[in-house]
């Protein structure tokens, strides 16, 4: 039996030659945990192409791992971990993955560290991904963020999240803010129902 993953040789596999070992490596990445999530974003942005998809394999692998049931301690950890990699300095590629990660797993923490990002509402290259995000986690404090965000969001991005309230129950304002599918794309003689 092969010994346990550690982080040092997580990173090894992960950045070897042979993809048969990489590939054993991110399946293999759930045990190492929060610790890892750090590194192997640096080689999701940084490392070759073939490294870079194991490592963020790896990295998905260690956020299922966590959010499964039972695993609250380890949720915690790992949505820290995170956390701390939305700041500006993390490339805004990784910054969306790692938004997706967090919709998986996130919490009111989560909500709250997203509405601290600078400019988010301005932030063409991660809103879209960042409101995904909350509207994806099941809490007060997320429909509490989008509703927010609705009344402070640039024009061109208000739809959007209005549209993301009504998937999560919101009455919205139709006439301020219609729904995203009944605003026509192109002249037409079609009469709205009413």
């Amino acid at each position: 039996m092969e010994p346990k993953l550690t982080l040092q040789s997580l990173l090894e596999k992960i950045q070897s030659d042979d993809p048969d070992v990489r590939t054993a490596a991110w399946l293999a990445a759930g045990s190492v945990g929060a610790s890892a999530l750090k590194p192997l974003a640096e080689l999701v942005a940084h490392g070759e192409l073939e490294v870079g998809r194991a490592a963020k394999r790896a990295m998905w692998r260690i956020v299922r791992t966590a959010g499964a049931p039972g695993q609250e301690s380890a949720r915690r950890a790992v949505e820290n971990a995170l956390v701390d990699l939305l700041s500006e300095s993390t490339p805004d590629g990784v910054r969306r993955e790692v938004l997706w990660m967090l919709s998986e797993i996130g919490s009111d923490e989560t909500v709250a560290a997203i509405r601290q990002i600078p400019g988010i509402l301005e932030n063409k290259a991660i809103r879209e991904d960042a409101r995904c995000c909350v509207q994806r986690i099941p809490t007060r404090a997320a429909v509490r963020a989008l509703a927010d965000g609705l009344e402070a969001a640039p024009e061109d991005f208000q739809l959007a999240l209005a549209q993301a309230l009504r998937a999560r129950g919101v009455e919205v304002d139709k006439a301020k803010y219609p729904c995203v599918k009944l605003v026509p794309t192109k002249e037409t003689s079609v009469k709205p129902v009413k």
